[in-house]
């Protein structure tokens, strides 16, 4: 871990982890084995990153983001190793664009995120999905490339239609659809 990373009170890193340098992780994080987290990410409070996964600058996850094993956020729209001339390409040649993960969200074991793509609050990739487009909240997306396939609550647990609505099966929490979006319904 480099000694400019900063890491919130509570916060485990398991064996091989990189924590590169200006890295901030919030509280009671855990980051597990052979994980990189790049230089200049910001990790909310309450996240679990799990064993190889790479998180590349300059992602950002906010609260109570998990990040399923082997998942990778790219950091680069145009890859490559050298410039048109064939000269190496060093960080002048490079604009950095990165992955936001909201509040609650899962991504699921082996998915790519590829830059710039933000998913929404509470959402859920599937394992093995690759998201090329932003994910809304709450949604459930899976396939190659990664699409809508249904809606999930807080819990994680797809939800199912009722009336005119949705609703949790395990947390009786409800919610309504409108243009493609979901929201909570106050009780």
């Amino acid at each position: 871990m480099s000694p400019d990373a900063s890491l919130g009170s509570d916060t485990k890193i398991w064996h091989l982890a990189q924590i590169r340098e200006s890295a901030v992780l919030g509280r009671e994080c855990i980051v597990g084995r052979g994980a990189y987290i790049g230089a200049g990410v910001r990790i909310g409070n309450r996240c679990k990153i799990q064993n190889y996964a790479l998180v590349y600058e300059p992602a950002v996850l906010e609260d109570g983001v998990f990040v399923g094993p082997a998942v990778v956020f790219t950091n680069d729209t145009h890859p490559r190793a050298v410039t048109p001339d064939g000269a190496a390409k060093t960080t002048a040649d490079w604009d950095a664009v990165g992955v936001t993960v909201r509040e609650g969200a899962s991504i699921g074991a082996r998915s790519v995120c590829v830059a710039p793509v933000t998913v929404g609050r509470w959402a859920l990739v599937a394992a093995g999905a690759v998201v090329v487009d932003d994910v809304p909240d709450f949604a459930l997306v899976a396939g190659v490339p990664a699409r809508r396939i249904g809606w999930v609550g807080r819990a994680g647990v797809r939800l199912r239609q009722d009336g005119d609505g949705w609703l949790c099966p395990q947390t009786g929490d409800r919610y309504r659809e409108s243009g493609g979006t979901l929201v909570e319904v106050a009780e």
